[in-house]
Parts: structure tokens; sequence; C-alpha cells
């Protein structure tokens, strides 16, 4: 835990002096500055230092401090402690929530924005500051309720500033929305919290003591509160329409380089990689595609299951009613090809020996947000035939179960309900088959099986370009310049020596994020592959005019929600150089070769 605790440390100080916190410096270090507009006088001379006059005229003795020095303005503290909170919090539980209640995935983005906006109004306004502090009024402590508006500014910036992050984030948010919330998980997302809130809580800092020490902070103070909540107000806005990309994109970034050697180094991607907990783990005793039964360990269950389609009235399935039958649990998503390509198989092996006590089980663990709508993925297992039960594991609880990190992925289970086999990705459709034959004749030594279906396409993924995401951490082959921003709009192109065989590049305006690449002004994409055929999930409303070396083909419409689009197909597998060229505001998520 300390190495993980070390990487979360590092990357947050590596967040926290990135180009994509730029924007809302300026606000950190505006609110270590004024504090809460001091009281207008109304006549009556200041109390003594030793002593405050109570509303029912009884003196009571007051903490002593120096002549003529003022409270000290804890606002950084509190602007840091909110958005330490905010961060942990909203980070590690905010998917869960947004979605328990049905709100849109934004809405955390907007909350952010609208306390910026308020927190401005609250610097102009003593009013409404005086208001947002209304709820700590309770607090015990003068200090804390004094600067609520700042802690309600941390929150803000907690929720504004969390896009921009590498690897390390994007752990502790894909944990986050898939519920693996363990220590690792909580050590990791506070010590990176805290690395981010080291060189801002500095920032902070600085700025107060320039309020203290500069005579004209002092001298202006309201001014200067009506300049920072402007600022405030402008930036909530520059953020809403995007506006900071400009500044962004106008600056290096500097801090890729580091961010490679700390969070992109081998150590941080075996930690990283390996945040789930240790139940389960003689599924690791064997090994992927070996060509014999073995004993990995009583099956897991299936867990946090969303919905169950084709069982009847959409009853959930225990895998401790199917003991005497045989058990193949295929780990699959709807748009990913390879997925797609393994169904024959499995369907093939449904039909053959359904009645021999073979049952099938589909878990659907999606791989982007839309494969977790319930109509989706009902409506797309009836056009690709799936007529055995499916379980919609939307919160990957038995994906984590069986310690599975790949698409597609079968597990068979025995009579007596042992994992015996397992074997990731496509292929192995004979020696699987074998395996299930030999399971189905431990079973019953007297079940007369059919002859074996013959569907074997073990050799179609020989020399074949692998799936392609297209996201900022999942991609590989990636060429051009400059290397991939995140979640800003950036003009790249392609690179001077071509693309060669399994590279991609970019040419135009990309907002390349973690989950997809959005298409802006003049976006192409090229890349050079070997298969037979090739596809892309797209999303939006547009076009795509797909040139195939050279030569274009007919343009391709892209209408609604994410769903696979064929681009080429062939006769036979060969190298072909695609380039692809999008409409504003096409989403795309990953490339299939077949």
């Amino acid at each position: 835990m300390i190495t993980l605790v070390l990487i979360g440390l590092l990357g947050g100080l590596i967040t926290a002096v990135s180009p994509c916190i730029l924007p809302v410096l300026p606000v950190v270090f505006l609110a270590g500055g004024p504090g809460a507009e001091p009281p207008k006088p109304n006549g009556s001379p200041p109390p003594k230092p030793s002593e405050v006059r109570a509303a029912c005229g009884v003196r009571i003795a007051a903490p002593p401090r120096e002549a003529g020095r003022p409270p000290r303005n804890r606002r950084p503290y509190a602007v840091v402690a909110g958005l330490v909170l905010s961060f942990s919090f909203f980070t590690l539980l905010g998917v869960t929530i947004i979605s328990a209640l049905g709100l849109p995935q934004d809405i955390l983005r907007y909350i952010g924005l609208s306390l910026l906006v308020l927190i401005g109004l609250g610097l102009i306004f003593p009013a409404v500051e005086r208001l947002l502090e209304r709820p700590f009024a309770r607090i015990p402590q003068r200090q804390v309720n004094k600067e609520g508006s700042a802690f309600l500014l941390g929150l803000g910036l907690g929720l504004l500033y969390v896009p921009c992050a590498g690897p390390v984030l994007a752990a502790i948010t894909v944990a986050g929305a898939r519920g693996e919330i363990n220590a690792d998980i909580v050590a990791l997302t506070v010590s990176f919290a805290a690395g981010t809130a080291i060189p801002l809580l500095a920032f902070a800092l600085a700025g107060r003591r320039v309020a203290e020490r500069v005579a004209a902070f002092r001298t202006r103070a309201r001014k200067l509160r009506i300049a920072a909540g402007l600022l405030m107000i402008g930036l909530a806005f520059a953020l809403a329409f995007d506006a900071t990309t400009a500044l962004q994109k106008a600056l290096p970034d500097y801090t890729s380089a580091a961010q490679k050697k700390v969070e992109d180094s081998d150590t941080a991607r075996q930690k990283l990689s390996g945040l789930y907990d240790d139940s389960n783990k003689d599924l690791s005793r064997c090994e992927d595609g070996v060509n014999e039964l073995r004993s990995c360990g009583a099956a897991p269950q299936l867990a946090g299951i969303a919905k169950w389609l084709n069982t009847p009235g959409g009853q959930p399935i225990d895998l401790a009613s199917l003991r005497g039958r045989v058990v193949l649990i295929d780990f699959w998503t709807y748009s990913c090809i390879n997925c797609q390509r393994s169904l024959p198989h499995i369907q093939a092996w449904d039909r053959a020996y359904r009645d021999k006590g073979l049952t099938v089980v589909g878990v659907h663990s999606p791989e982007f947000a839309f494969e977790k709508d319930a109509g989706n993925v009902a409506d797309q297992a009836r056009k690709l035939g799936v007529t055995y039960p499916v379980a919609l594991d939307n919160d990957l609880d038995t994906w984590d179960n069986y310690r599975n990190r790949f698409w597609p992925a079968k597990y068979l289970i025995d009579a007596q309900g042992t994992v015996r086999y397992f074997t990731f990705g496509e292929g192995r459709y004979a020696q699987t088959e074998n395996l299930i034959r030999g399971l189905l004749t431990q079973a019953d030594p007297a079940v007369r099986l059919p002859p074996a279906t013959g569907q074997n396409n073990d050799d179609l993924t020989v020399g074949r370009t692998p799936e392609t995401y297209l996201s900022t951490s999942r991609i590989r082959g990636y060429t051009g310049t400059p290397e991939l921003a995140k979640d800003r709009a950036t003009v790249y192109a392609y690179p001077a020596g071509g693309v060669r065989l399994n590279q991609l590049a970019l040419a135009g305006t990309w907002t390349t994020t973690y989950e997809d690449f959005t298409a802006g002004p003049d976006a192409r994409l090229a890349l050079t592959y070997q298969a037979k055929n090739a596809s892309l999930v797209l999303a939006g409303e547009g076009t795509v005019t797909v040139l195939v070396n050279g030569k274009e083909t007919a343009p391709l419409a892209v209408h609604g929600a994410p769903t696979l689009y064929r681009l080429t197909d062939d006769d036979t597998a060969r190298e072909a150089h695609l380039e692809l060229r999008f409409t504003p505001g096409l989403q795309a998520f990953a490339f299939t070769f077949g």
C-alpha cells in the first residue's frame, strides 16, 4: 500500500501543476485573500481587546490577542478542505449516486459551476455570502462557520478540476464506477487528493500573504472582493462554454514527461491494475487456454446483476440450482466485435448440448456507459440471435468475482460447481468444445452426444490487427503529433513518415477522453490494418467519409446511440490503408477487425 500511496501522492502533485489546472489557479489565489465583508461602523466605539459586550449587556472575557492584529484568515484551509472532500467523495461515490437517482452524467460539473457563480455573487454582495454561510452557523468553531463560503468554493472547485488527470485518476474513477471501494482504492484516492491539495494550498496561502502584506489589498479590499467575484463568475461561464481551451492549447504539456515516468511506469501499471480484492484467488491456479481440465476453485456467484434477459419472467439464475449440469459463463458486451465473432460458436454449443446437460449464461459486462442500458442490450441480443440467459453485470461485480479483465472470456464449470477451464479472447473454439464434451460425459457417462459442431475459426485471429480503443488510456499504435491531449480540443497532424501497419493517427481537431474521441472541425483519422473487414463503434448525427487505399467509398450515415458500423468488407484478409473524415460532433469509440 505504501507504493500505491506514493503513486497517488505524486500523481496528485503532477495534476495540481498541469496546464489543465491553470484556469482555476486565479480563483485559488484570490480565495486566500479578501475574507468576509467587515461590518460597517454604526457609531458605537469598538470593544476593548480584552472583552466583548453580549446582547444583554453582560461583559464576557474574550481570548487575548495582540493589539491591532486581525483575526487569522483561514480561508485557504477551508477552500482546500472542501476541495479534498469534494474530490474524494464524488470520485468514489458520484457515479453510484447519479445512477441511483437517475441524474444526468454532467450533473456534478454543473453543481460545481453553480457553486462558483454563487461564491462570486457572495463576494460582490455581502448578503449573499451571509446566506451561504448560514448552514455553517451552528458549528461551534467560529472560524469554521465564518469561512463557510470558502468551504463551499472548495467543494465546487473539486468538482471542476477532477477531469484534468491521468492514469491514477482514471483508475480511481473506474473503481468508483464499478463499486470497487476497498482500502487500496481509498488510500489511492486520499493520497491523490492530498498530493493535489499541497500545491493548491501553497498557492492559496501565497494569496493570503499578499493580501495581508500589500497595502493595496488592505486599502481596496471592497474593490478587490468585487473583482474576485467577477473573476469567479467569468471563470464559471468560461468553463461552461469551454472557453479556457485556447489557453490550455497555447501552453505546452510540460507535465507529460513526469506523468509518464510516475503514472505510466511498470510499477504503477501493476499496482493500478491490481486494485481488486483477493477473493476467489483459487482461479489464479489455472492458466488461460490450457488444453486440459483443471480444478480452479469453486465457481463465484453471479453477483450484482441489474437485470436478467431470456429467463422465465426475468427471474435470476442461481448457480447452486444448476448443480448436476455443466455451465459455460461467457463474458461479453454487445458492441465488441470480438465478442460478436465468438457468439456463433456459443450459440451452436447451446443448440447442440442444451438437452445434454449444458447451460450457457452470457454475462454482459459493459465497456461503455451506453452499454448499461437494458433496452439497448435486449435489442442487440435479439439482433445477434442470443436466446440463452443473459445477466446484465452493469457494476462489473460478477466480472470482478471471476477476476476477469477481458472481452470475451469463457469459463467452464463442472456439474459439482467447480471452475475447470477458462479462455480469454477469440479462438480455441474446437479445444473449448472438446472440453465441454468431456465435462458432459463426466456428469453423465451414459449421455449420447451429437457430433461436434465443427465451428472452428481459430486461424482467423492470426496476423489480424487487434481491437483498437479510441481512449486516452487504452489506445495502442497511436502515431502523429502532438501527443494525445486529455479532455480538451486539440489540433493534430499526420506523421511525416506515414502510418504503418497497426498504427493510427489523427488530423484536424479532436477532443480525446478516456471513453471516446469526439470529432471537431476537419477531423480525420488514418490507420493501416490487416484483416478482412474493419468496423467502428460510432454515435451522434452526421456522416463519415471512408477512403480505402485512397479510393472513396459511399458515405457512411451515422445516427443515434453508439453502435457498430462496418467500414470495409473484403473476401479475404489483406493489408489496407484506411482514412476516415468525420462530421464535427461525431463520437468514435473502438475499432474492431474481422
